[in-house]
């Protein structure tokens, strides 16, 4: 399935759209959900919390979107949060120089890259700008951070560009009212915001955007012990390096040093089985392991966890070691204490982080779940059942003879418990086609008999199955289809 495919069904069905786009001057980059969207990120988050949060004893915050600029210099982020670019001298267009000359490990360019390398390779390609082939003006670097004024005095503050740095900053807090130990993961989920130079594509590279970060303070003398390591130890992951893909075992990794150590194989795993879980085609999957010049300022080790879409390879999960880069910058700048006591030892803890695009993540799930069903001359988003925003549509055959009536009880006694969808209005085929676009796994018709005998007719999107149910067995029986 194409990008087209997907934005196109989005589009008709509720899932996302542009913002503001009713007016000329709306901006690029800007995306909102609607209703099946929203269905399908919340069900993407209660996975996430249930699958990692929950299953590693992590905690959750909920941190300011606005943060003052000690924060940022003590992070780095407003000295290297910042891209190459290049502008023409003719048309003034601008472009992100390492996705206009080609980045990867294998072009040479990266987007860490300085003016002075990118000039080099603009003069020995001769590259020139792609609207009007004009020559570029020589290159700088562009801060992605959004700053605004807070109050009358407009005071300096920014937008934050990851939702990490709260967790950083209250980090001795948290530990200390929650009577933390080392490994302690921290999660945070919510909106950041980058002032990318070409947002494209939807909700692949936007400027306000949702992630998902968990980052887990660990004791650097202690990453080869960590409780439940044996639990996902025969865990199969895909790790892609120097331009190839195998499949091992996390325990394999450990030993070959493809990954460094049991904890971070111990969250890569977590994260691996975490997707599969989404219906994510994990065979469409890979960790790739970043070079030098790919790595984020702050990493020491860092993979990507990367799926295969009709764009391309796409990143979904930043995995960092940042060792205690966070934490040292933050206490240096503040003055604060961040250090401490795990046993009876003073660490200063190292960070290993998995920051997720949610966007990008909801993107996959779509496109590796939409088919075409030609024989049966529908379009069927195949979602997984637990994942689908409208779990069940609930469906009269026809709006008479009290059956528009059953059914609106029947979706009552249902929709406290289940995303439920009632629908009078049209064909029950063309109906049923609707649901299957937006992914509904299963469907509830009431019909004559229902009146006769109490049982409805219960549809089964991927199969077409149809099979007779009695009401009175409707919520167990969807609790049971419908279970992670």
């Amino acid at each position: 399935m194409n990008y087209d495919r997907v934005a196109g069904l989005a589009l008709e069905r509720g899932f996302y759209f542009p913002s503001g786009g009713s007016y000329p001057d709306a901006q690029a980059g800007f995306w909102e959900y609607g209703p099946n969207g929203v269905g399908l990120k919340n069900r993407f988050l209660e996975l996430w919390r249930r699958a990692l949060l929950r299953r590693a004893s992590m905690i959750e915050i909920d941190g300011s979107q606005v943060m003052p600029p000690s924060v940022f210099e003590a992070s780095g982020h407003l000295s290297s949060f910042s891209d190459p670019i290049l502008e023409c001298s003719g048309c003034a267009a601008t472009y992100r120089a390492d996705k206009l000359l080609g980045d990867g490990p294998d072009s040479g360019m990266h987007e860490g890259a300085e003016p002075e390398a990118v000039d080099a390779m603009v003069a020995e390609r001769g590259a020139k700008c792609p609207g009007c082939g004009g020559v570029f003006k020589p290159s700088r670097r562009f801060n992605m951070m959004f700053g605004l004024g807070i109050g009358p005095a407009a005071e300096q503050a920014y937008l934050r560009p990851e939702t990490c740095q709260s967790i950083f900053v209250d980090f001795p807090r948290i530990y200390k009212t929650m009577r933390g130990r080392l490994p302690l993961g921290i999660a945070q989920v919510g909106k950041s915001f980058r002032n990318e130079i070409a947002p494209r594509q939807g909700l692949l590279r936007l400027r306000e955007f949702y992630q998902a970060e968990i980052e887990v303070f660990c004791n650097p003398g202690r990453l080869g012990d960590i409780a439940g390591f044996g639990e996902v130890a025969d865990t199969v992951i895909r790790i892609h390096e120097d331009g190839r893909t195998a499949e091992t075992t996390c325990a394999e990794a450990v030993d070959s040093g493809a990954i460094a150590n049991r904890t971070i194989a111990y969250y890569v795993a977590l994260l691996s089985e975490f997707y599969a879980r989404t219906g994510i085609d994990m065979e469409q999957t890979r960790f790739r392991r970043l070079s030098d010049t790919e790595k984020a300022f702050y990493a020491t080790t860092a993979l990507d966890f990367e799926a295969k879409t009709s764009t391309g390879w796409l990143e979904l999960v930043a995995c960092n070691y940042r060792s205690d880069y966070d934490l040292k910058g933050h206490a240096a700048k503040s003055g604060e204490k961040f250090e401490v006591m795990d046993g009876d030892e003073k660490v200063l803890p190292h960070v290993f982080e998995m920051s997720m695009g949610i966007d990008r993540s909801l993107y996959t799930i779509l496109e590796h779940s939409l088919r075409e069903d030609a024989e049966n001359d529908r379009t069927v988003l195949s979602l997984v059942p637990h994942m689908a925003p409208v779990q069940v549509g609930v469906l009269s055959l026809v709006k008479k003879d009290g059956l528009a009536e059953k059914a609106n009880e029947i979706h009552a006694q249902l929709r406290e418990d289940f995303a439920a969808f009632l629908d009078h209005s049209g064909a029950i085929g063309r109906r049923y086609r609707r649901l299957d676009e937006i992914g509904a796994p299963l469907a509830v018709t009431v019909d004559h008999q229902t009146l006769e005998d109490g049982t409805v007719t219960l549809r089964r999107r991927d199969s077409m199955a149809q099979e007779r149910v009695a009401v009175k067995d409707l919520p167990g029986m969807l609790a049971d289809e419908l279970r992670a």
